[in-house]
């Protein structure tokens, strides 16, 4: 008697397995769109993304949505520009400098990576050629853009004003101040006499 008992408790079971899935054979084509909805067949421009991406502060993942950008346009300076600044937001300099080169070799009219590149380059602590570019992106932009603007006289000051050029050979070494703020203070060896 005890094998019926256990025999009709696995055949209830069973039989509640088989009434729960009966249901679900319909479900399997998935809930429709409401009519009218826009069937979207194209993806999002990678260029647009990474755009939206940098102004984030998210820098690699920008880096990545340039990648594919590369994909769908091919290097052409717009892709480059965007993967040099990139990579520039991302500290990667040398990387930077080569991508914005090949932009502007590419278009040597493209007013963002003449920029970019000049950014890189005061970075490298390469004034001189920073300012030469600076001047470039200010021409070929007609002087309409107030950061090109600010880039160009901020490259024109470090290279002219001599406290600039000397901070470059300057060794600084780091002296404790009271409440745990520090100041930088030039060495004997590194004051220059005027």
């Amino acid at each position: 008697m005890r094998k019926w008992v256990g025999t009709i408790g696995i055949l209830l079971s069973l039989a509640a397995c088989q009434t729960t899935t009966e249901g679900l054979e319909n479900t399997r084509i998935g809930p429709k769109a409401p009519k009218g909805t826009p069937i979207v067949t194209e993806a999002v421009d990678g260029l647009i993304v990474g755009h939206r991406l940098m102004a984030a502060g998210e820098y690699e993942l920008a880096l990545k949505a340039y990648s594919r950008a590369a994909g769908e346009h091919g290097l052409n300076a717009d892709v480059l520009s965007a993967l040099g600044s990139a990579n520039l937001k991302l500290g990667r300099l040398k990387q930077a400098r080569s991508l914005l080169q090949t932009a502007v070799e590419k278009d040597a009219e493209f007013v963002p990576a003449w920029n970019n590149l000049g950014v890189v380059l005061m970075e490298l602590g390469e004034d001189g050629e920073a300012r030469r570019v600076f001047r470039n992106a200010y021409a070929l932009d007609n002087g309409n853009s107030d950061e090109i603007r600010e880039n160009l006289r901020r490259a024109i000051a470090k290279t002219e004003n001599s406290a600039y050029a000397a901070d470059k050979d300057n060794k600084f070494e780091l002296v404790r101040r009271g409440n745990g703020k520090y100041l930088l203070l030039p060495t004997p060896e590194s004051i220059v006499e005027q």
